[in-house]
């Protein structure tokens, strides 16, 4: 494809050459056209010898590269790559060669990213995602340190008392975000609780399909969870799938992956609500969770959305945030 800034384009190319063979002088039409006696000569030239094909754009690549890195140091690095996964720093500290180097032949052989790759088996992540809302439900639960009154260390410092009294005294407990994201809409909901007992993940579970079908999302099919035994062994969370006509769906066993939408959507969490800024309390923070919620759900755009609110994605919604 031509560069923005060039003179010929392939019509002008071709405007070139039948100016050129109705009998005119190449130097004339070239300056008609606002270009060098060369170039136009070079098309001129391209023309004669391979047609209308010779006036298309080439490849800048050169056709022999004397400083290329030899097939054998190539297979080297793949190999190193497929079977111990790292990444061009380390394989170029192997090899003695420059880590951009090792970008190339990387680049140059189509492999992906080690972020893309389950670390345990090689292979690329495949990144899903379903068709319609409340087909699938992921839910999973944040632990999270209580605060003392007056806030803790974020709030007076690192050298300060509350620091040190946050490390070597009384512990205040935790409590725990539990969290549910429809998997189509990205739509959000979340409750702090200070225990993740059976009978705590079944009444949110309730709340939260109450709240998401206030949204729009009046049915949820399938939720997804951890192997965790308030989920798998607990009469209480198959009595609330139940009740909200729901199937019970569990991750693969060490594969995070799986429930990855959820893991990304507590990563958002802890970015912009449990550390965006210093609380004074547990209850302070407590009280941000509503509107950061509604920020995410209605105003937040979406990478994997197009830059859209979660909100957009919901169908039965018309006429708002278009």
């Amino acid at each position: 494809m031509s560069h923005r800034n060039a003179r010929l384009t392939l019509h002008g190319r071709r405007l070139l050459i039948d100016r050129v063979t109705s009998g005119r002088p190449v130097a004339h039409v070239a300056a008609e056209l606002g270009i060098s006696r060369a170039t136009g000569h070079k098309w001129v030239r391209r023309y004669r010898k391979h047609g209308e094909a010779g006036l298309l754009d080439r490849c800048s690549r050169p056709q022999h590269s004397p400083r290329r890195v030899p097939e054998e140091i190539e297979q080297q690095i793949l190999d190193l790559r497929r079977k111990r996964r790292l990444g061009p720093a380390r394989i170029a500290g192997i090899l003695g060669m420059h880590a951009s180097t090792v970008h190339r032949v990387l680049t140059r052989h189509h492999m992906p990213k080690l972020a893309w790759l389950d670390r345990p088996t090689g292979q690329p992540i495949r990144r899903y995602e379903r068709t319609r809302p409340g087909e699938l439900l992921h839910v999973d639960v944040k632990k999270l340190g209580r605060l003392r009154d007056g806030g803790g260390w974020r709030a007076h410092g690192r050298d300060s008392l509350e620091r040190r009294r946050a490390r070597y005294g009384t512990r205040v407990g935790y409590e725990y975000v539990h969290c549910a994201i429809d998997d189509h809409t990205r739509i959000a909901y979340a409750e702090i609780h200070p225990d993740e007992t059976a009978a705590t993940c079944a009444a949110f579970l309730r709340r939260a399909a109450t709240a998401l079908a206030e949204m729009g999302i009046d049915r949820i099919e399938r939720v997804m969870t951890d192997n965790a035994l308030a989920y798998r062994r607990s009469h209480a969370w198959r009595e609330a799938l139940a009740d909200i006509g729901a199937e019970a769906r569990f991750t693969r066993r060490y594969r995070p992956q799986t429930n990855g939408k959820a893991e990304r959507f507590n990563r958002t969490l802890a970015e912009e609500w449990t550390y965006a800024q210093p609380f004074t309390s547990s209850h302070h923070r407590a009280e941000a969770l509503p509107e950061f919620l509604h920020r995410y759900n209605h105003h937040r755009g979406h990478t994997s959305l197009g830059g859209k609110p979660p909100i957009t994605r919901v169908n039965n919604l018309t006429g708002h945030y278009t």
